[in-house]
């Protein structure tokens, strides 16, 4: 029998990063989810090409991780992080640890993505001006970057439409060029042309000085403005720098994190090991908004031994920090990768990820890839107006059974690290059949 769907007023609800009043004349609803696939209300399988946004790792609807958290909110609901915890968190806080690069083992909880990098951002001046150099408040991030949405990462965004309704009236930051050029065009993984790119840095030291910035932010791999690879050599680069100058380099691994670049972080991939990192989205599979900052212990000892005993020594927090749902959902979750080697399965996986996608090269409207372990992106051939293919194409491969997230004219892609090579094969078969069509 037909299945049959209730009408929704889609009138209320204000839509983040959508073109409301093109998705309300033709909307795109999600009723449920399993696995590697969703469900819209009339029943039609939509294989899930982006892992939700970059968020649900593990697959969909995890059993574990939402008993967990229907016993966590039996047994304690809600407790302030303030002035209060709950054991939890501190277990959490020292699983994360564990995943990290050593010595990066102070965990401070968040709720999202943009709340870790302004987190982040808040640490990096207050750890400068309690040693004594509070006049380092300039960052450095890159064009095309993505640090969320939140003034600090609105700031260091290099993506103008991120930017450019929101004034002027923002943290000063100097921005290097993104690391994409023309000559790394179908390159997997790493590129071997752009570590000069990294200089990039040391041209900004010399125009603003040294002891006026703060930190470097830098995603390993830029995400949502498409997958770019970092060139080989060009993180190191910026590890040294930022040693030579007495520069804080943080870690945006908020979509890297958690197995996506085949190792816990992007980090590890790289062989780079920044001061402070932040992180969230598969932190919990998704199943609960979490996000977190970690930093050196350096750091962390720096501040507690500069502020007078019995104060605060970092004034900052949310509502909801350490949430004992999320709490909860966040252990379930770093359970089942270890328990399934997930993150070591999205290693063994990724070659055939980037090979079969590679394989779309051929296609007229495509005009790039680019990838490394289970992330990647595919540059689209822009229409009249930048932006508006990309846009037709992700609506019409949700008509055809696949989610993916684009950005402009790039579609991201990225499947849960439990994904099979039939998932690879119909997530590839389904971006041909509609890709010919442009």
């Amino acid at each position: 029998m037909p299945t049959t769907v209730q009408p929704i007023d889609l009138g209320a609800h204000w839509m983040p990063f959508t073109p409301n009043r093109d998705f309300k004349a033709e909307p795109k609803l999600v009723a449920r989810a399993e696995g590697m696939y969703y469900w819209t209300p009339d029943g039609k399988k939509v294989l899930d090409g982006s892992s939700g946004l970059f968020t649900s790792a593990a697959g969909h609807c995890r059993k574990e991780i939402a008993e967990a958290v229907h016993r966590q909110l039996l047994e304690l609901d809600y407790t302030p992080s303030f002035l209060r915890g709950h054991p939890k968190a501190f277990q959490l806080a020292e699983k994360v640890a564990g995943l990290l690069p050593a010595g990066i083992n102070r965990v401070f909880f968040v709720n999202s993505g943009s709340e870790a990098v302004d987190t982040a951002m808040k640490m990096c001046l207050a750890y400068h001006r309690a040693r004594g150099e509070g006049q380092r408040t300039l960052f450095v991030s890159r064009e095309r970057a993505y640090h969320g949405v939140n003034f600090g990462g609105v700031a260091l965004s290099g993506m103008v439409k991120n930017r450019q309704a929101f004034g002027f009236g923002l943290p000063p930051v100097a921005h290097m060029r993104q690391t994409w050029t023309p000559e790394q065009r179908f390159t997997k993984g790493q590129p071997e042309q752009g570590v000069g790119l990294a200089e990039d840095l040391q041209r900004i030291i010399n125009l603003y000085g040294a002891d006026t910035i703060a930190a470097v932010f830098v995603e390993p791999i830029a995400g949502s403005t498409g997958v770019l690879v970092p060139p080989k050599g060009y993180l190191e680069r910026l590890r040294k720098l930022c040693d030579q100058h007495g520069i804080l380099l943080v870690f945006d691994e908020v979509i890297c994190g958690f197995g996506r670049t085949g190792k816990p972080f992007g980090a590890q991939s790289f062989n780079v090991t920044p001061d402070i990192v932040t992180m969230a989205k598969a932190i919990t599979n998704g199943a609960q908004p979490m996000g977190a900052v970690a930093a050196r212990q350096s750091i962390y000892d720096t501040m507690m031994e500069t502020a007078p005993e019995g104060t605060v020594e970092f004034f900052h927090g949310y509502t909801f920090s350490a949430h004992p749902a999320a709490c909860a959902a966040g252990l379930a979750a770093l359970d089942i990768y270890e328990r399934e080697r997930l993150f070591e399965r999205g290693a063994q996986m990724s070659a055939y990820f980037l090979d079969s996608l590679f394989e779309l090269a051929d296609l007229p409207v495509v005009t790039d890839i680019r990838g490394y372990g289970m992330l990647a992106g595919i540059d689209i051939a822009p229409g009249a107006k930048p932006g508006a293919r990309g846009h037709e194409i992700q609506k019409r491969l949700f008509d055809a059974g696949l989610h993916v997230k684009t950005t402009g004219d790039a579609a991201i892609i990225a499947p849960a690290l439990i994904a099979e090579s039939a998932h690879i094969d119909e997530l590839c078969e389904k971006l041909r059949g509609v890709l010919k069509g442009y």
